[in-house]
């Protein structure tokens, strides 16, 4: 295992390769128990987290170079106040925490000082005996850290409508140190979140109840607090109050799975409280005009009082708002904006049902660095997926949005922009656009956007054999039909109707091959092209699942949509269809846990996001993509193993090598013993190389 921590993150939006002023680390919910081998929860999860927390810590400690600080936004020890084992689990967590060396800031959670203050809470609440056993072991907890261009103000959210003599002190203190904050950027640390879905839902265990969430937004909607982060959830959602952008982070010890109703498939461990991928913290890169927050998973990475100290890797860290892939993208199939009330199964939450928005999907779009999704219809029409939109748009993600025949009603230039809207996509027949020619000009300059046509195919008859009928809805002109719509796709463009048209590039289609058809179409015609790459087979009830097959397509794709500004590349879906018709594997799964063609994604966003200029070129014998970017060589192979030998052995020494299926990188003559002493032959091997 590495010594050191490498974090390579996607620094070239907009061309510019920017670096940050400071990066800082958020940890939350760790829960530490008094011993590593008990818990007093009866969930074996439970019993996991000192080690999980160990690990966090060590890599943390061996990240080079290091961050500023550390925040831990609480619920630090899971023994409360109350218990005989609670100075057991705060020295353990010192001892732990012992690794990080600079300076970590800590603000109390319930489990800490004790839970808010309602009538039906079973467990202890806080008071002045449980906050100055707090402070004894800890030190303030609330207070502010000025660091560079930032003030850092930590609250203890468990004051707020406790009737404590604190309560209003820190109401005051607060108010003061924002309004004082002297042109500094004042970033909010706590442990409640004030709402987990609106700003005006009802209390429950996972909120700030009123009056204190009222007091508590209107300080978050001063003009001088930027970023705002909390603990409590265990799950991850994100929101804007006013300017600020808030998160609510994930635990690096479990996840509460009240929330795994939002799954599609049934949870692996524990009832969705050991789902490993969704544990994680954050990297925080502050730039002198905004801030980017990187969630890193840990999937649930453990290490023993008794292992090795180091605990180092390569982390790869991408973000639409530092991303420069935005011309290939994703399409959105299912719902990305899902709400839904969550039922109470008893425990602390016993009474009626709370609402909650599935953000996971929007989480995976954000750390692969996803720029360009083609959306429904729907989602523009209906307001919570609008606003999530306008939301998103803000981050720098931008949206095709898709229509059976000519849009409906009108979207203006000021609408557009602010829900990040750039192209609608036409689905119709040749003979609908003909008729249509005249209205599609009238929205597309009304609109300012860009229109692409995408033919919808009429039955094909040679599918009717006397015993089958087809009931295939087909859109997209293929690629074999290029060469005879050239003239009518022109006609179109003269007539103002549209912009360009979709092609389709079916997922047992040579990506390399199509690419060449559709760059030479382009060329020819001088048209906008949007590439609707599939990922389902050809029979509807037999599932299209090869992982490998899928991240050399992504990785493909990726690197062809810099070969062109006038072409876009999106795959159609996103996330897994696991049921109904033609069943395939995406990005992400029905838990909404990141595949591996996410994490090839998320890591070439990281790594080639620096480049604006790019040359790129077919290597020999079809094995790949030979590529330049801002003066540095590349190569991406899509090849068997034996063929990967034999590259190899031709490279120079300082070549990298890093696998796109597995994640592992190495030297290239490191990946040649390890690939010499495998069996295999035929397995499809998918790696960047990088030369120099």
């Amino acid at each position: 295992m590495p010594s050191r921590t490498t974090l390579i993150r996607s620094t070239g939006a907009a061309g510019q390769n920017r670096q940050p002023l400071l990066t800082f680390v958020v940890v939350a919910d760790t829960h530490i128990n008094e011993r590593d081998d008990v818990s007093t929860s009866p969930f074996e999860t439970n019993r996991l987290a000192n080690d999980r927390a160990r690990q966090v810590f060590r890599e943390i400690a061996a990240m080079d170079p290091a961050p500023a600080f550390v925040f831990h936004l609480g619920d630090i020890v899971h023994p409360v106040p109350s218990l005989p084992t609670y100075d057991d689990a705060i020295a353990r967590f010192k001892d732990l925490a012992s690794p990080v060396t600079v300076p970590l800031h800590l603000v109390p959670g319930n489990h800490d000082v004790g839970d808010k203050r309602i009538e039906w809470m079973p467990a202890d609440l806080v008071c002045d005996d449980y906050l100055r056993k707090y402070r004894e072991a800890f030190g303030a907890d609330y207070f502010c850290v000025d660091q560079g261009p930032l003030r850092l103000l930590a609250i203890n959210s468990l004051l707020l409508n406790s009737g404590l003599a604190d309560e209003q002190r820190q109401r005051d203190w607060l108010e003061q140190q924002i309004g004082q904050a002297d042109g500094k950027r004042v970033f909010l640390f706590m442990h409640y979140p004030p709402y987990i879905h609106s700003a005006d839902e009802r209390g429950n265990y996972d909120n700030i109840d009123e009056p204190g969430r009222s007091w508590l937004l209107a300080q978050m909607r001063r003009p001088e607090v930027e970023a705002v982060f909390t603990g409590h959830v265990h799950n991850f959602w994100y929101d804007r109050v006013g300017s600020a952008e808030m998160y609510m982070l994930p635990s690096t010890a479990f996840v509460r799975h009240d929330f795994s109703e939002f799954y599609r498939i049934a949870p692996q461990v524990e009832f969705g409280r050991g789902d490993a991928a969704k544990f994680g913290y954050f990297v925080v890169d502050v730039f002198a005009d905004g801030h980017v927050a990187h969630l890193v998973r840990t999937d649930g990475g453990k290490a023993a009082a008794d292992s090795a100290q180091s605990a180092g890797r390569t982390i790869h860290l991408a973000h639409p708002k530092t991303s420069s892939f935005d011309r290939v993208g994703v399409e959105l199939r299912h719902p990305w904006t899902e709400r839904r009330q969550i039922s109470a199964t008893g425990g602390v939450q016993e009474f009626g049902r709370k609402w909650a928005r599935n953000d996971y999907p929007l989480l995976a779009l954000w750390e692969m660095g996803v720029r360009l999704a083609k959306i429904p219809d729907i989602d523009l029409a209906e307001a919570e997926s609008s606003e999530r939109m306008a939301l998103m748009a803000r981050l720098g993600q931008r949206y095709i949005v898709t229509h059976i025949g000519a849009p409906k009603g009108t979207l203006t230039p000021d609408s557009a922009a602010r829900h990040g809207v750039i192209a609608c996509e036409v689905n119709a027949t040749l003979a609908n656009l003909q008729r249509q020619t005249e209205r599609l000009a009238e929205w597309r300059k009304a609109s300012g956007l860009q229109v692409f046509f995408s033919k919808i195919h009429s039955p094909d008859e040679s599918r009717f054999d006397g015993r089958h009928f087809s009931h295939f809805v087909k859109a997209g002109l293929t690629l074999d039909e290029l060469s005879d719509a050239a003239a009518i796709v022109r006609a179109a463009i003269q007539a103002d109707a549209i912009d360009g048209v979709t092609v389709r590039v079916e997922a047992d289609e040579p990506l390399l091959d199509a690419a060449q058809r559709i760059i030479a179409f382009q060329a020819a015609v001088q048209c906008e092209v949007l590439v609707s790459l599939k990922t389902s087979g050809p029979n509807l009830a037999t599932e299209r699942a090869d992982e490998p097959e899928f991240v050399a397509r992504v990785a493909q794709a990726m690197v062809l949509s810099k070969t062109s500004r006038k072409i876009r590349w999106v795959f159609d879906t996103f996330m897994d269809v696991d049921r109904g018709y033609f069943p395939r594997q995406a990005f992400i799964d029905g838990r909404f846990d990141p595949r591996a063609a996410a994490r090839a994604f998320t890591a070439l966003n990281a790594r080639l996001s620096f480049a604006s200029s790019w040359t790129v070129q077919p290597m020999a014998g079809h094995i790949g993509l030979s590529f330049n970017a801002n003066g540095r060589a590349f190569e991406l192979l899509c090849c068997d193993t034996p063929s990967l030998r034999a590259h190899l052995q031709t490279l120079p020494a300082g070549t990298l090598m890093l696998d796109l299926v597995t994640g592992e990188a190495a030297a290239a003559a490191q990946a040649l013993a390890a690939l010499q002493a495998r069996d295999e032959t035929a397995a499809l091997q998918v790696v960047l190389l990088q030369l120099t």
